[in-house]
């Protein structure tokens, strides 16, 4: 999930939110595959690609991998160690849980019902949940200003987590075999103070906002929000490597995941036994870096919905993270421009341990997923700000090599 309490680096400043351990080098697992014959129209340099990779690693991330896509060309690597305790190496293909980029898939479904007629974008959320959204409150806020972030609903994390405002990780323990309802998360949300007025001109990242998306979902398609999304957004772009969890554990090659949350929990804390009903269609998701780009690609070339909805979703409005900075969002979908590189879309996501960017060129020709397996590594300073750290430059580098080929996108 992208909780951003203050926590973590948005996709605007390039930064996936994560925390800091030492860990042995691993065998160098990188390879690049060459297809189709063309030759790519920006650099892709398979050794800077994989030294960048190495850089996250030893500037402290226990475990870091990622694909990168060029026209006809896929490259994959990882460095590092996906458990610290046994050595056991970090791989390319390994799943993930993918936190917040979970919105794009729960904004594609949602699409899909609009197509259909079932859901209206302008339509009051209080015509279609009453119950959960009741007032004037429910007769303001669009389905629309849900996927866009402007409803003035809340964030529920710091709530579903109270000890987080005492700067305790408790709740992240009391939590972990928890099974949350959505409705009492979104209730949560909806009894804290608002963040602004529907619809206003910039909104405020809330994670109450998609799991209110995911009762929509349920609400107008008659079966579970995760069972749609898995029928008619994961299978229809072919995924085979992602879904939604049924238990506490990932089933498949993974890593462990390890939260630091600011140097409260020293050395970092395993969390990849998790029950992630505290996420549900807003970040629960498991992932590989292939399906992700493989899923961003079919999007953005109008086979998950059709081009006037892709057109909708990448309609942007300014919308201030949990961290303070202000992104440029759609609905589900990030904008992120690099001048003399390109516009990109897709979303990050954090969960406790795991962080996960995707993103790919407005031309579909380059793309872009990273995992690492640490989270809020940054100490805070006297001041309370997180302090910065050397794996915020490693992560820039390899970011600029991946989406620019030169360093670009570590430009501010």
């Amino acid at each position: 999930m992208n909780i951003r309490l203050a926590m973590c680096g948005s996709v605007a400043a390039l930064s996936v939110c994560a925390g800091t351990v030492a860990a042995a080098p691993a065998p160098d697992e990188s390879h690049a595959v060459a297809a189709g014959g063309t030759r790519p129209s920006s650099p892709f340099r398979p050794a800077e690609l994989k030294s960048a990779l190495d850089g996250v690693h030893r500037a402290g991330i226990p475990g870091v991998y990622a694909e990168v896509r060029e026209g006809g060309r896929t490259w994959r690597g990882a460095s590092g160690v996906a458990d610290v305790t046994t050595g056991r190496p970090v791989t390319p293909g390994m799943r993930q849980r993918v936190g917040s980029i979970t919105k794009t898939f729960t904004a594609a479904a949602v699409m899909q019902q609009v197509e259909q007629g079932r859901i209206r974008l302008d339509a009051p959320i209080g015509d279609y949940l009453p119950q959960l959204v009741p007032g004037e409150r429910g007769r303001k806020i669009t389905v629309r200003m849900l996927l866009n972030n402007t409803s003035g609903i809340p964030d529920y994390i710091r709530y579903a987590f109270p000890s987080l405002q005492t700067g305790s990780p408790e709740s992240l323990d009391d939590n972990r075999f928890r099974q949350f309802r959505p409705a009492e998360l979104i209730e949560l949300g909806l009894n804290a103070p608002p963040t602004g007025e529907p619809g206003g001109h910039t909104g405020v990242y809330s994670n109450t906002n998609y799991l209110l998306l995911g009762q929509l979902l349920e609400h107008v398609t008659g079966i579970p929000a995760e069972e749609y999304i898995t029928r008619n957004v994961i299978e229809r772009a072919g995924l085979r490597h992602t879904g939604f969890p049924t238990g506490t554990r990932i089933q498949g090659p993974h890593s462990r995941m390890y939260e630091a949350l600011w140097g409260l929990l020293d050395p970092p804390r395993d969390y990849s036994v998790y029950n992630m009903s505290w996420t549900g269609t807003g970040a629960a998701l498991v992932s590989t870096t292939d399906d992700l780009n493989r899923f961003y690609g079919k999007l953005l070339d109008g086979k998950i919905v059709n081009r006037s909805s892709l057109e909708e979703m990448q309609r942007t409005v300014p919308v201030i993270a949990l961290d303070g900075s202000t992104i440029q969002y759609g609905l589900g979908l990030h904008k992120v421009d690099i001048p003399d590189c390109g516009t990109f879309w897709g979303h990050d996501g954090t969960v406790w341990g795991a962080g996960t960017i995707s993103l790919t060129r407005a031309d579909g020709k380059r793309q872009m997923s990273v995992a690492v397996n640490l989270q809020r590594w940054n100490t805070p300073a006297s001041s309370g700000k997180p302090q910065h750290h050397p794996i915020d430059d490693a992560l820039k580098t390899l970011y600029g090599q991946a989406m620019c080929g030169d360093g670009q996108a570590a430009r501010p």
